[in-house]
């Protein structure tokens, strides 16, 4: 794991964690050196700042992105705003922890974005939601529903003819939507099925990854996708 963050205190803190915790931390303290070291030593994750000096977190994912990198990573930020959330995830990050954080909630996250790279790795799609999706139609290594077609092995998905730039997060959530076009799906049950933790009711993680995935799906006269069920979750249908 490469850790960068340039508090150093909570980079300290967090290595110390990460490490009783059974990982094995490479810490560094700007973006400079993440890039460097990324580069010398691909990481199975990487866990990034928002706000370094030199070259910040945000810019730090987008090399590594425009590299064709896929490792997972987890952005770090004291930015509240969904606007700057928003931000982390257009420049490729998976997942993103706000300041201050509960160490344990750092460890779920890791623990979800390793856990499906490694299904990834091993060549396998994840188990199917609760409830089957009978309105899609699945083929071996694909899904697709609603004008949605996606190809679960090369992680590609189209709308219609155009070809859809997701990152791991937002792949991991349409096809679990689409898997189950039609079905309801609670907010407690995409939590566990994406991150495998619910983060409770006061958590926005979900509604910012569900608007940012509306924007990338959305297309001038073309239905809405993915509706809200107030105070329930989400459903995948066309009306």
């Amino acid at each position: 794991m490469l850790l960068a963050e340039d508090d150093r205190a909570i980079r300290h803190a967090l290595e110390r964690a990460l490490t009783l915790e059974g990982y094995e931390v490479t810490a560094v303290a700007d973006g400079v050196e993440a890039l460097a070291q990324a580069h010398r030593t691909p990481p199975d994750v990487l866990v990034l700042d928002v706000m370094m000096p030199g070259i910040d977190g945000l810019q730090v994912c987008r090399v590594l992105r425009a590299e064709g990198d896929r490792t997972p990573i987890l952005m770090l930020t004291a930015l509240v705003e969904t606007a700057d959330r928003i931000a982390g995830l257009d420049a490729g990050a998976d997942d993103y922890v706000v300041k201050p954080f509960d160490v344990e909630e750092v460890f779920a996250r890791l623990r979800a974005l390793l856990r499906r790279t490694g299904d990834r790795a091993d060549g396998a799609t994840p188990d199917p939601a609760p409830a089957p999706a009978a309105a899609a139609k699945d083929t071996p290594g694909q899904v697709a529903a609603a004008g949605i077609r996606m190809d679960v092995q090369a992680r590609r998905a189209w709308r219609g003819q155009r070809e859809l730039e997701l990152t791991r997060t937002e792949f991991e959530l349409l096809e679990l939507l689409v898997r189950n076009t039609g079905i309801v799906l609670d907010h407690a049950t995409i939590y566990d099925r994406i991150w495998g933790y619910d983060f409770g009711p006061g958590s926005k993680n979900l509604a910012v990854y569900v608007g940012y995935l509306r924007r990338k799906l959305d297309q001038p006269g073309a239905p809405a996708l993915i509706h809200t069920v107030r105070g329930v979750g989400y459903v995948l249908r066309e009306d």
